[in-house]
């Protein structure tokens, strides 16, 4: 195995790229070429970055690992801490050991920090790097860093009621039912062109800030900027949508969703809190859920956070790692 390192995403190339990410174990959106690029074109603007690509001897590309300086000597791994939920080592499935062991290999006697966010507890960046690096005579810690509730999505809208506690389908029920009648003309509206969210972005964005203190944070003149590049070029891939609870007065609801594997992910949200009574964020979720069940989905993502509203549909959580790796002291 052969290591190369890289500053630019273009020297791989986005071909090879999403050839990579097509074999790869972990195919989220968030290890695409799109998101990729448009992050390291965002967060990673005046960084230095090092693109570790592996190579077998017959010259075929093997692994890709994009690191971006966050300060001398530390390196994170392109995708961040914040707003990518599923991140890992890019590598043809079953070739991550033998891609571990050269990327480690190659680091003999250097001193860096490597600092991976978002690491699924399934990945062998999990179960086998942690050896590898140790007999590399490097130190790995792994922390379970957050959750992410995920729905096996059933046939049916009725089937997955009926698996569901008689809380939970009660409260969801209840909070269809008084919508419908408290606002009869509301209704769902999608959109999933690249055209169709460049046209109403704005829309989410209004109801992101308005939702709560911290999202208006959270959406800063970067993060915007980030958004109106990466999610209209996801949805031109077929891979992004934004869903709207409207009424005749304009939109109370919003998700933005992302699609990948047979899984649709909520992705992030916005609401009016003037209409909090109406539980628009939960009767849009209901219809998005419904609509995913519809389209034969097989998996509902609920992506990184353990809010409370989550669970009244019946998710398993499953854990994503921070992982660092170093120079053992």
């Amino acid at each position: 195995m052969k290591t190369d390192v890289h500053d630019s995403l273009e020297a791989v190339g986005a071909d090879a790229w999403d050839a990579l990410h097509a074999g790869s174990r972990l195919r989220s959106p968030f290890l695409a070429w799109t998101w990729q690029r448009e992050w390291v074109a965002v967060f990673g603007e005046g960084r230095r970055l090092e693109v570790r690509g592996v190579v077998d001897e017959t010259g075929h590309l093997v692994a890709v690992l994009p690191l971006v300086e966050t300060s001398p000597g530390r390196w994170l791994l392109a995708g961040g801490a914040d707003i990518s939920d599923y991140l890992d080592l890019i590598a043809l499935r079953d070739r991550e050991d033998e891609a571990w062991a050269a990327l480690l290999g190659s680091r003999a006697g250097d001193s860096a920090v490597w600092e991976l966010h978002a690491v699924p507890a399934a990945s062998p960046t999990i179960t086998t790097m942690p050896g590898l690096a140790a007999a590399a005579g490097l130190e790995v810690t792994a922390r379970v860093e957050e959750r992410c509730p995920v729905l096996a999505l059933p046939d049916s809208w009725d089937a997955l009621l009926a698996s569901l506690p008689g809380k939970h389908r009660h409260e969801i029920s209840r909070k269809l039912r008084r919508f419908e009648r408290e606002a009869p003309q509301g209704r769902v509206t999608w959109e999933s062109t690249p055209e169709g969210i460049d046209r109403r972005l704005e829309d989410f964005l209004v109801l992101h800030r308005r939702s709560r203190e911290g999202k208006a944070k959270f959406m800063d003149a970067r993060m915007e900027r980030f958004f109106r590049h990466a999610i209209p070029a996801l949805a031109a891939r077929a891979g992004a949508r934004l869903a709207f609870l409207e009424l005749p007065e304009g939109p109370i609801a919003s998700f933005v969703t992302l699609e990948w594997d047979g899984t649709v992910g909520l992705y992030n949200s916005g609401f009016h809190p003037e209409h909090a009574a109406l539980s628009p964020g939960v009767v849009l979720l209901a219809h998005v859920i419904r609509d995913a069940i519809e389209r034969r989905h097989r998996r509902f993502d609920f992506l990184r956070g353990e809010e409370r509203y989550k669970y009244e549909f019946g998710p398993v959580a499953e854990a994503v790692h921070a992982v660092t790796i170093g120079a053992r002291p």
